[in-house]
């Protein structure tokens, strides 16, 4: 719901390098709402180039693949940003204390498996995620259709109580359902400090989210006025992403 300067270019479609696994699914876009999650971890990266992008995807995908995975994780996705450099990571766990034991207890296999594929980010890819907690959506109008792009907006507030004022008033606004031809869900993730908010928006596709862009999410227009007359609330721009690639528990 702020304005970027990404393009809106379709990334071109990876062959996933995952391979089949008992009770998951692969590459495909994850459940924001299932009721078993208790942590939520996001983190990006600025692979460089589609070529950096294409190896930092490749690489964490295919090191979860041969990770086994604690009964605590839900899901990893990293999608790819239209921008043909950015890279969105969103991870589903049970709770802090599941990924906490994970990172604690993991071999030195796993560790150098991922440290490896962030090789193309340089240091960028030894920036630990940062804890969020789903806080509220607007809902799908009518039989939801499958996402087929991701539209993260980020914010950055003075505390929790900011953060709670700016999503209850956008949920406010448009009656608490997703608006916009092609709209399917946006999910107001508040960071554990309150510092932080991230609306993981799901599109049918990059083209629609475009549109209602133009259309009504200019500065000037009523959405827009609304964020900038709150104090304490800073919006952080967005970034399209698709073609999602991971391990989603089924």
């Amino acid at each position: 719901m702020t304005s970027s300067h990404d393009d809106t270019l379709r990334a071109p479609a990876s062959v996933s390098v995952a391979g089949p696994r008992d009770g998951f699914l692969t590459d495909a876009f994850p459940d924001v709402r299932r009721p078993d999650v208790g942590t939520v971890l996001i983190r990006e990266w600025d692979a460089g180039s589609p070529e950096g992008q294409r190896a930092v995807r490749d690489g964490l995908a295919r090191a979860w693949e041969e990770t086994p995975l604690p009964a605590g994780f839900l899901a990893r996705v990293l999608f790819a940003g239209t921008d043909g450099r950015s890279v969105l990571d969103y991870a589903q766990w049970t709770s802090d204390a599941a990924h906490r034991e994970f990172v604690r207890s993991e071999d030195t296999g796993p560790a150098d498996r991922i440290a490896a594929a962030w090789k193309p980010v340089g240091d960028g890819g030894d920036a630990g995620p940062t804890r969020y907690r789903l806080y509220r959506s607007l809902l799908p109008q009518g039989q939801p259709k499958a996402p087929g792009c991701i539209v993260r907006v980020a914010f950055r507030t003075t505390g929790h109580d900011a953060a709670r004022e700016l999503v209850d008033g956008l949920l406010d606004m448009v009656g608490g359902q997703q608006p916009g031809e092609g709209g399917i869900a946006s999910h107001f993730h508040l960071s554990e400090d309150g510092t932080r908010i991230v609306n993981y928006s799901e599109w049918t596709d990059p083209e629609s989210h475009a549109r209602e862009f133009g259309a009504r999410l200019q500065a000037g227009g009523p959405v827009m006025d609304f964020i900038e007359s709150l104090p304490g609330v800073v919006p952080l721009g967005f970034r399209r992403y698709v073609n999602p690639r991971g391990l989603v528990r089924g």
